[in-house]
């Protein structure tokens, strides 16, 4: 299990959320087979979601995060569950483009720069809260920081890393949000800001054996910290037979008519952990007569 902790300056002017997803974003590649520049942009997606959704007040609450830049990875969406449990998907997993001339993962050239950033959260309310900010770089954690700023007019530093193997698979993956709260000092922002501009990457640090702990205290050096809590999080998606049940019947009984009368079974694979939910003609039967009824 990957680990998320929170931390708060003891005078109340600052906040840091950090953790370590490797196993997280490991599985994410696992299930989605990605290519290691998509691996490195939805991780960094799944994990900015996760330290989102941990940030959430109730338990029930959840978070989806969508990116659509026109690149040639085309939608990428991740959402969390208020423990930092997250889910992924992307539209194509596999693209290949250079690396940059720095010899990094050019994730902002597979998401693309030409779009928009979506926040939705559901907490519980008739509606969910959406925010939309448009895509400043591409890089994830950049356009994070600019979605705090902007739609929730908090003044936030978001990092993200994802380092990945040259097999593919992920060698280490975490990220931290700092966020200013009312009140301030400016003695307390030149802080941050003199961290920020010295400290390592994240997988720098974690590659150095830095835990989450670790990380939110280094973002937050010099800084009088009290630990608000810690929890264990993982990639965790929560489809069942019963919610693809609810989908197919959402598709219209005409369609699901359509589904019976073809005597073959239908399948359907779910977007974020690909399983795959079987329904033979008679299934299909069942549930119109329990839609009908």
């Amino acid at each position: 299990m990957d680990k998320i902790v929170r931390y708060i300056a003891q005078d109340g002017s600052a906040f840091v959320i950090a953790c370590d997803s490797t196993e997280t974003v490991g599985e994410m590649e696992k299930i989605h087979k990605t290519s290691a520049t998509v691996t490195a942009a939805l991780g960094r997606l799944t994990t900015a979601a996760s330290m989102m959704g941990d940030m959430l007040k109730g338990k029930d609450d959840s978070v989806t995060v969508r990116l659509n830049g026109g690149g040639p990875a085309g939608d990428l969406i991740a959402v969390s569950d208020s423990d930092g449990n997250a889910r992924a998907y992307v539209q194509n997993p596999v693209v290949e483009i250079p690396l940059k001339p720095n010899g990094k993962l050019d994730v902002s050239g597979a998401v693309g720069t030409d779009g928009q950033l979506y926040v939705i959260k559901d907490m519980g309310m008739k509606e969910p809260y959406i925010g939309q900010t448009p895509i400043v770089s591409g890089e994830i954690a950049e356009d994070i920081t600019n979605y705090f700023a902007t739609s929730e007019q908090t003044p936030s530093v978001c990092a993200l890393g994802v380092l990945v193997n040259p097999d593919l698979s992920v060698k280490h993956a975490g990220g931290y949000i700092i966020q200013l709260l009312p009140g301030c000092e400016d003695e307390v922002i030149t802080k941050i800001e003199e961290n920020i501009a010295s400290i390592p990457s994240v997988t720098k640090m974690l590659e150095d054996g830095f835990t989450a702990d670790d990380i939110a205290k280094r973002a937050m050096q010099g800084i009088e910290l009290d630990k608000l809590d810690e929890s264990a999080f993982c990639y965790k998606c929560n489809c069942s037979k019963e919610r693809v049940e609810s989908a197919l019947i959402g598709t219209g009984l005409q369609n699901m008519q359509e589904m019976a009368d073809s005597g073959e079974d239908t399948e359907v694979e779910c977007h974020f952990c690909n399983k795959k939910y079987v329904f033979t003609p008679e299934d299909i039967k069942r549930l119109i007569n329990n839609a009908s009824n």
